[in-house]
C-alpha cells in the first residue's frame, strides 16, 4: 500500500499533490471521518482530470485495499456509475476523490480514502495493522438492463444469500426477522460519523436458526468482510467467532420476490451490515459495512497515541 501511495505520488504534478494531501498531521482533521456516498464534490485529488498512467495508480492503491474479489467489487461500482451516467445523457470521465492523509513514509499512523457516488473506502494505516472501514458499495441500476455490462447485478450475491435466509425461516422464525412489510428508503445509518447499532432493529438471532439458516448468515457476513485483505478478513471474522456467532442478529423488510423493495442487516456487538434495494422501484442498491471499534481506525489510534503518550 505504501509502495502504491508512493507510486501515485511520483505521477502527480505539485498542485495534484497539494491537491491529494491534506497535510503530514492532520489524522486530526474533521474530514477523515466526513463522508457521503451521494454524488458530489469531496476534499483531496479528483480522478477526473488524470492521465492513464495516473488513473492506472489509483486503481493499484484501490485494490491494496481488498481481497482480489473486494477490488472487483470496488471496481464494478465504477464501471456501474459509468453505465448510470450514460444511460441519463451525462457521460464522462469518472469522478471520484482521494484523499491523503499523515505521512506514508514516516514512523506515525497515516490514512487515505476514495470518495465518489457510490463508492466509499476508508484506510488507516498503523505498524499494528490497518482498518477499512466505514466500506460502502452501491449500485444504480441494482441489475444493468442493457449494453455490454447486460444483466450484471453487481451486489447480486449480498442480496440473493440474504432472500434464501429469509425465505428458508418458517412462520415463526420470519416473524421475528421481518420487521416492517414496508422497507426503510435508505440505509438506518446513513453516512454517520459513528454508526449507531441501536437505529437497527433487533431480528431473529443466530441462536434460533436452523443450522442451514446459521450456515447462510455465515455465508452473508462473510461475503462483507471478505471484501477486505485476507489478513484483516480473517481477524474479524476469528473476532466474531470468539465472541460467539450467537451474538448474530439478522432482520428483514419489505417483499420476498426479486424485484420487490426490500432491506436487511446484520448486527453483532463488534459490526453491522446494512443493504437496501428500495429506491428506483427496488433497482437501487446500497451496502455498508461499519466496524463498530475499528471505523476510521480508532482502536488503532488509541493504542498508538497511548503508546506515545506512555
Amino acid at each position: 500500500m505504501r509502495e502504491a501511495v508512493r507510486a501515485l505520488l511520483s505521477l502527480l504534478g505539485p498542485e495534484q499533490v497539494r491537491e491529494l494531501r491534506a497535510g503530514p498531521s492532520r489524522l486530526d482533521a474533521p474530514e477523515l471521518r466526513e463522508w457521503t456516498y451521494l454524488p458530489g464534490a469531496r476534499p483531496g485529488l479528483c480522478t477526473e482530470g488524470l492521465g492513464g498512467d495516473q488513473r492506472e495508480a489509483v486503481d493499484v492503491l484501490l485494490a491494496t485495499a481488498h481481497s482480489a474479489p473486494g477490488a472487483d467489487l470496488a471496481r464494478g461500482a465504477i464501471e456501474v456509475e459509468r453505465y448510470r451516467r450514460t444511460a441519463v445523457g451525462a457521460a464522462g470521465p469518472d469522478r471520484y476523490w482521494v484523499r491523503l492523509l499523515g505521512d506514508p513514509d514516516g514512523e506515525g499512523p497515516w490514512a487515505w480514502r476514495l470518495n465518489g457516488h457510490h463508492l466509499a473506502v476508508h484506510v488507516l494505516v498503523t505498524a499494528a495493522g490497518i482498518r477499512v472501514t466505514p466500506h460502502f458499495v452501491g449500485s444504480e441500476p441494482a441489475r444493468v438492463p442493457d449494453g455490454p455490462q447486460a444483466g450484471r447485478r453487481l451486489l447480486g450475491p449480498e442480496e440473493d444469500l440474504a432472500r434464501e435466509l429469509v425465505t428458508d425461516l418458517g412462520a415463526g422464525r420470519r416473524a421475528k426477522a421481518v420487521f416492517a412489510a414496508a422497507p426503510p428508503d435508505d440505509i438506518l445509518t446513513r453516512a454517520d460519523p459513528f454508526a449507531d447499532p441501536a437505529l437497527l432493529p433487533g431480528g431473529l438471532p443466530y441462536a434460533d436458526m436452523t443450522a442451514r439458516q446459521q450456515r447462510l448468515l455465515e455465508r452473508l457476513v462473510r461475503r462483507y468482510l471478505d471484501r477486505a485483505p485476507a489478513v484483516y478478513a480473517r481477524e474479524c471474522w476469528n473476532d466474531a467467532v470468539r465472541r460467539g456467532l450467537d451474538t448474530l442478529s439478522f432482520a428483514w423488510a419489505g417483499g420476498l420476490v426479486p424485484g420487490d423493495r426490500h432491506y436487511y442487516c446484520v448486527r453483532a456487538p463488534d459490526f453491522l451490515i446494512e443493504y437496501d434495494n428500495t429506491q428506483d422501484d427496488g433497482d437501487h442498491a446500497h451496502s455498508v459495512w461499519r466496524h463498530l471499534r475499528h471505523d476510521w481506525g480508532t482502536d488503532l489510534l488509541r493504542a498508538h497515541y497511548a503508546e506515545q503518550h506512555h
